[in-house]
């Protein structure tokens, strides 16, 4: 399950806090990020292909042609 939450400011936001402390709630809170959610989820399917060795590499020579 998941609950995202909007607090519109800091003290909504340890009230939030708060109240899933009290009743021993697991939770984190994320850290906005200033990149669409699909372009970053791109980036890092590429960063895993790349460090299993499934890239391509073309010679300089060849860019141009």
């Amino acid at each position: 399950m998941k609950i995202i939450a909007h607090p519109a400011n800091a003290k909504e936001m340890s009230v939030i806090k708060a109240f899933f402390e009290a009743l021993k709630i697991k939770f984190e809170v994320a850290k906005d990020s200033p990149y669409d959610p699909e372009f970053v989820k791109k980036i890092e399917k590429s960063r895993k292909q790349a460090s299993e060795g499934k890239t391509v590499k073309i010679d300089l020579d060849d860019i141009w042609k």
